[in-house]
């Protein structure tokens, strides 16, 4: 059981959310592995598809960005902390502001809260002068593990049909 008040577990969540922000910023990838996420991690972002007004969703249920678990995660973090990262060599700058984060269920006898976000990715890539913006919402489940939060699922849902990016490389 919880013994602290939802306004209590809002702000824990937040401050989870800006310190994963802040290692993925800093490009802490390893840390970010190691301590954000559980090992049964679900990682994913659907396509976006343009449809009608009265369809049920605007996202895939087939096709992904990316589905990553934690095997996955690990090889994408090892291969970004190598000189072979040819995607990220230079290392895009990013900046990642998190808002709007609110508690949607609560399931004190799992330890765990479902919780939305919203996200903005300020990227720049070498020498370019134009940033790259990428803005969606983030549906994650956390878990208490010995007393800190960590990710066990997250959706994200692009805001874009068509990103304008030349990779995904990041963790969104």
């Amino acid at each position: 059981m919880w013994d602290i008040d939802a306004r209590s577990v809002r702000e824990s969540c937040e401050k989870f959310l800006y310190t994963e922000a802040q290692l993925l910023d800093d490009r802490d990838l390893l840390e970010w592995h190691e301590t954000i996420i559980t090992d049964d991690i679900e990682y994913r972002i659907p396509i976006r598809t343009t449809k009608e007004r009265s369809a049920e969703t605007e996202f895939s249920d087939e096709s992904f960005h990316m589905i990553e678990d934690w095997g996955s995660l690990k090889v994408r973090v090892e291969r970004m902390e190598n000189d072979f990262a040819w995607s990220e060599d230079p290392p895009s700058r990013n900046r990642r502001f998190v808002s709007n984060v609110r508690v949607t269920d609560e399931n004190p006898e799992n330890a765990e809260v479902s919780i939305r976000s919203n996200l903005l990715i300020h990227r720049l890539r070498a020498s370019d002068t134009d940033p790259d913006l990428l803005s969606a919402e983030r549906r994650d489940t956390l878990r208490r593990v010995d007393g800190s939060w960590q990710l066990t699922e997250r959706t994200v849902l692009l805001d874009h049909t068509v990103i304008g990016t030349p990779s995904l490389s990041i963790i969104l």
